[in-house]
């Protein structure tokens, strides 16, 4: 019996072995929880900016048309999203280089690799095609399209990191079809895709993996 716990035990070992070796697992959920704050704070200051009420009539018609978007706001809207980004990613690389030390595990290697190129090569795909939206003057498809092509990210890079990201995915390209027919609510959508569900699942990971 103390032979076959040995034997199981060795199993677990290599196990765990492999799978660190093929899966980045010092990503923090603190980072999330950072992230969906500003993300929040970021719809925030949109909404404040945009100056109309959220569930009114003048909201869904300016929004949906897109007749409020004029350069002043389009230079507001990419300023305000840049910051989010750069606050996001700037709190992410701190704590994934923190869990990384803490655990051992490089923060650089082919694993890594792997995860950015295939989390980014949808992320530069919905960027471009989100110009072309602002283009075409198609305004109101834009929050629901980041949501899409984010949970196509987030599933597609999920095979490199903790299995969780899948499940967000999932629930970012749920989140993002529902937008595409509650259309005029784009920054309700935003905030709730990209804050609140990064909230939720980066307490969820903290006390999974870090307590």
């Amino acid at each position: 019996m103390e032979q076959q716990n040995d034997h199981l035990k060795t199993l677990s070992e290599i196990r765990s072995l492999m799978e660190s070796s093929t899966r980045f697992l010092s990503l923090s959920g603190l980072s999330g929880v950072f992230a969906g704050s500003f993300a929040l704070l970021g719809a925030f200051a949109a909404y404040m900016f945009l100056n109309l009420g959220l569930f009114s009539d003048d909201y869904y018609i300016h929004i949906s048309s897109g007749s409020n978007f004029n350069a002043e706001v389009l230079m507001f809207f990419i300023a305000d999203a840049l910051s989010v980004l750069a606050l996001a990613i700037t709190f992410v690389i701190i704590f994934t280089a923190r869990n990384a030390r803490k655990s051992g595990q490089p923060i650089w290697n082919n694993t890594v690799k792997k995860l950015l190129v295939n989390l980014f090569i949808p992320l530069l795909t919905c960027g471009i095609f989100c110009f072309a939206l602002l283009f075409h003057h198609l305004v109101y498809l834009i929050a629901p399209v980041m949501l899409l092509f984010y949970g196509l990210a987030l599933v597609n890079a999920s095979k490199y990191t903790f299995r969780m990201i899948r499940y967000l995915g999932f629930c970012e390209i749920l989140l993002g079809l529902t937008a595409c027919f509650c259309i005029g609510y784009g920054i309700l959508f935003w905030a709730l895709g990209f804050g609140v569900l990064h909230i939720l699942y980066g307490i969820l990971m903290y006390f999974k993996y870090e307590r």
